[in-house]
């Protein structure tokens, strides 16, 4: 089947419950000091422009781009349902985030992810995008379960 990727609302019922999942996931993965994960509800109350993957209809990823400042965005809330993973559905959300950050003229995007085990194959698949390690941005502070990256585009 086809992945097709497009702008969504994390008002939609679909996408609202893999953000659910993915911040579950997140809250019980990481202490709360060092867990960055937005709450659905959260994204609904700032501008992000989100992307839903879905395949045969059905919502299989999902991921957001917040604006932080002039020219430079944040990668958020980027999960892949588990029964979808290895199928390029992560992949095909970053590149339409990145392609929508081309499109709104940013220079630069930036993102949070974890220093586990578990987040290796997010950290691999950033870094074979473009994205490199980089001190913290934003609001972060330097945190041993974080790792930060960035890339210009």
């Amino acid at each position: 089947m086809m992945i097709a990727i497009d702008l969504d609302t994390p008002a939609n019922a679909e996408v609202q419950a893999l953000l659910l999942r993915h911040f579950e996931l997140m809250r019980a993965s990481s202490p709360e000091e060092s867990c960055h994960v937005m709450e659905p509800g959260t994204l609904l109350e700032r501008d992000v422009a989100l992307f839903a993957a879905r395949e045969g209809g059905i919502v299989m990823g999902v991921g957001a781009m917040a604006i932080i400042e002039p020219g430079h965005g944040e990668l958020k809330s980027m999960h892949t349902a588990a029964e979808a993973r290895g199928r390029g559905v992560a992949r095909a959300v970053l590149k339409a985030l990145l392609d929508h950050a081309r499109g709104i003229e940013l220079t630069r995007v930036s993102l949070e992810t974890g220093s586990a085990d578990m987040f290796a194959p997010a950290r691999a698949l950033y870094a074979a995008h473009g994205f490199t390690e980089c001190p913290p941005f934003g609001d972060y502070v330097v945190d041993p379960l974080s790792v930060f990256m960035t890339r210009q585009l």
